[in-house]
């Protein structure tokens, strides 16, 4: 019953918190409420990545006599995508808890609660409890699809993205309401295989808008092609669920123009909340603003001997920030001495296709904060990799110090762009500047030259423009 940590939660925060701490010689134990993975193995990142693949698989076949390749007419089922993504769920799962196993970590089942005395009361389905004591306790208890006000999602009409992963019919009218990652990734995917989609988004920039404008305006061209409709700067008002489907009615927030559209199924996509409800954080006095748990950059709250990390915290809400918010702190519990992460160098990545991914400062958040910068872009259509793909979409924007050569962001757009981000990520890691980037030798042909040669662009040495 006593251990030197206890986690709360064991999605990508919290297992990989905990196998760090066994790997440096901590008696750890975890508590899970539902499934091992947490939600981005179970219900987000994992599973949803898989109805991605299937998406674009259906699409290669669709277009199969692009690549000389002659077949019959396809067909999606919907079944049968929805039944792979969960098998790759379930095996994910799996793995995880082959890997305490492995590690000697205690699951605990239930749901966890704080005590006073660095104590956790876990009680299971059937309402037993039991007490516990460490050390050391890190919350990971991670975040929920987060309801519009306005808008309550009731599960069958109006869905998070956990429905949406599971429903058991296809619709045939969606309107997606946020164009962020969620949001995005879903509409890509019920768009693909034959649902009518409309997406309505808040911000005037329209698709991802948190990333840079030219990445967002390129998507919103890529979407229109493939028969998605986006309603940017967008209100929804209202959503009547009393017929046998919805009606939507927004407001165009420039215009004031109104609208009502009707769909099938309404998916709320506007982010998450934090579960920070009923787990015992009053009792201790542990800090909370705006709705995330107070932390130090090694994520101690304001009471001693008890962290938080991932998504309950100040950051941005991504498996694998979460990952290494709890290898950090644990190292800094072990004795060791972890740097600080910066999060400035968070890669961020979207799987619609084309892709999208990033990393560092925008354009206009460099020229906010002051910097003169040099700016690069080299589209994929002069990419021979890309042509010989059929996949010239996008390109590959970088952005310098012009002063210094400092690589101050990047924003990608196009086929296996989640993959090329890590090589940015790790030259800002290791401030290495433009011109580095330029005299990096490039396997040819890859999608991948295509850094180099946005950052020679930004020197004015691009050699394929």
């Amino acid at each position: 019953m006593n251990y030197d940590l206890i986690v709360i939660g064991s999605g990508p925060g919290g297992y990989v918190a905990a196998i760090r701490a066994s790997q440096l010689g901590l008696k750890t134990a975890v508590v899970e409420r539902e499934n091992l993975g947490g939600i981005c193995l179970n219900w987000g990142c994992i599973p949803t990545k898989a109805l991605l693949k299937s998406a674009q698989v259906f699409e290669y076949v669709k277009h199969a006599a692009d690549y000389g390749i002659k077949v019959g007419a396809p067909k999606a089922d919907f079944d049968s995508m929805i039944g792979r993504s969960r098998g790759v769920a379930d095996g994910m799962s799996k793995g995880i808890k082959f890997l305490f196993k492995k590690n000697k970590i205690t699951v605990i089942e239930g749901n966890g609660k704080l005590l006073r005395g660095k104590k956790v009361e876990v009680t299971d389905k059937d309402g037993k409890k039991a007490e516990y004591s460490a050390q050391h306790i890190i919350i990971a208890t991670g975040a929920r699809a987060k309801a519009l006000p306005n808008i309550p999602i009731d599960g069958k009409k109006i869905i998070g993205y956990r429905e949406a992963m599971s429903l058991k019919k296809q619709p045939k009218r969606m309107v997606v309401i946020g164009a962020g990652a969620i949001g995005v990734e879903f509409a890509y995917f019920y768009n693909a295989i034959g649902t009518e989609v409309t997406i309505v988004e808040f911000l005037e920039q329209g698709l991802v808008p948190r990333e840079d404008a030219d990445v967002s305006k390129e998507l919103g061209r890529n979407f229109k092609k493939q028969g998605i409709s986006v309603k940017g700067n967008t209100a929804v008002q209202s959503v009547d669920t009393k017929g046998r489907g919805c009606k939507v009615t927004m407001k165009n927030r420039k215009t004031g123009k109104e609208e009502t559209i009707e769909c099938d199924v309404v998916l709320s996509a506007t982010g998450v909340t934090a579960n920070i409800e009923n787990i015992g954080l009053e009792a201790l006095g542990i800090q909370t603003e705006r709705g995330l748990i107070k932390v130090d950059d090694y994520y101690q709250t304001n009471v001693a001997g008890i962290y938080a990390i991932g998504d309950i915290v100040p950051g941005a809400a991504l498996a694998h920030v979460a990952s290494a918010e709890g290898i950090t702190c644990v190292e800094k519990i072990a004795g060791l001495d972890p740097h600080p992460i910066n999060y400035n160098n968070i890669p961020s990545c979207t799987y619609c296709s084309p892709e999208v991914a990033s990393v560092g400062y925008t354009e206009a958040a460099a020229k906010a904060v002051g910097y003169e910068i040099k700016v690069g872009k080299f589209p994929f259509s002069a990419s021979g990799k890309a042509k010989a793909a059929g996949a010239s979409q996008g390109f590959v924007k970088v952005i310098f110090d012009a002063k210094y050569g400092e690589f101050l962001g990047a924003h990608m757009l196009g086929m296996n762009v989640t993959e090329m981000i890590a090589e940015v990520v790790a030259a800002r890691k290791l401030e290495t500047t433009g011109h580095e980037i330029i005299k990096t030798i490039h396997p040819h042909p890859t999608m991948s030259e295509a850094v180099m040669e946005a950052a020679a662009a930004a020197y004015g040495e691009v050699i394929h423009l």
